[in-house]
């Protein structure tokens, strides 16, 4: 299913979102984030390594798009080490540091319009609410207000493979008790998020991009047609 295609809403039992770039603007969030690396790095230039590991970290596992491992956890900060010559216990330092707790302070300002009200009129319309996430979800959507029924990440026990292998997905209609045919998948990348439920044989939609990621929400609340006082 693609954005272009009506959603019967009545039939609909679950809807999965992704986390980074789908609740929130993820272009938006990278510039405070990068306002934040050169206030906290250029007074402390002997540790600029620190942005170049960042990036390899990244690399490394875009690079490894859909692959999976035992332990995926600990061996995405492995394959970082090895690349550029860290010890994985200061890759894990880094990436939590930077990529998972210090962004939480900006998140909340960088919501999509409308998407609080669009989780609250699925519950309000007696449909599930998933995540799935190659990152660790948690607490982004506790920074962020929202709530889930069901939360994976790529990186737990149970999925070890990266999008868009399509076990994450499977697992999360599993855990939620419904077919993977009963929900609707919401992405910000097709060749991710779009290709991941495509794998899974479950619906999708993909977010556009600028002005339309920030209409997203507020025109599936309209196609909902149910008050989000209800």
């Amino acid at each position: 299913m693609r954005n272009e295609e009506t959603i019967d809403w009545s039939q609909l039992k679950a809807v999965v979102f992704d986390v980074d770039g789908t609740l929130y603007d993820q272009k938006k969030l990278r510039k405070r984030m990068l306002l934040a690396l050169l206030r906290h790095y250029l007074p402390r230039p002997w540790q600029a390594g620190d942005v170049l590991l960042l990036s390899r970290f990244r690399a490394e596992r875009e690079r490894r798009a859909g692959q999976g491992v035992p332990g995926l956890e600990e061996a995405q900060y492995s394959w970082c080490a090895r690349r550029g010559g860290y010890t994985a216990a200061s890759v894990r330092r880094v990436v939590e540091h930077w990529m998972h707790r210090f962004p939480l302070r900006y998140l909340a300002s960088c919501i999509y319009p409308g998407t609080a009200d669009f989780f609250h009129a699925l519950r309000s319309a007696g449909i599930q609410v998933a995540v799935y996430s190659d990152y660790p979800a948690t607490d982004k959507l506790n920074a962020l207000g929202l709530q889930a029924d069901v939360v994976v990440s790529s990186t737990d026990p149970a999925v070890d493979y990266l999008k868009p292998d399509p076990r994450g997905l499977r697992l999360v209609a599993e855990r939620l008790g419904v077919d993977v045919t009963e929900c609707l998948f919401i992405g910000d990348r097709q060749e991710l998020d779009g290709a991941c439920a495509e794998r899974a044989g479950m619906p999708y939609l993909i977010l556009g991009k600028g002005p339309e990621a920030y209409a997203f929400y507020p025109s599936l609340l309209k196609q909902m047609n149910i008050s989000v006082n209800a």
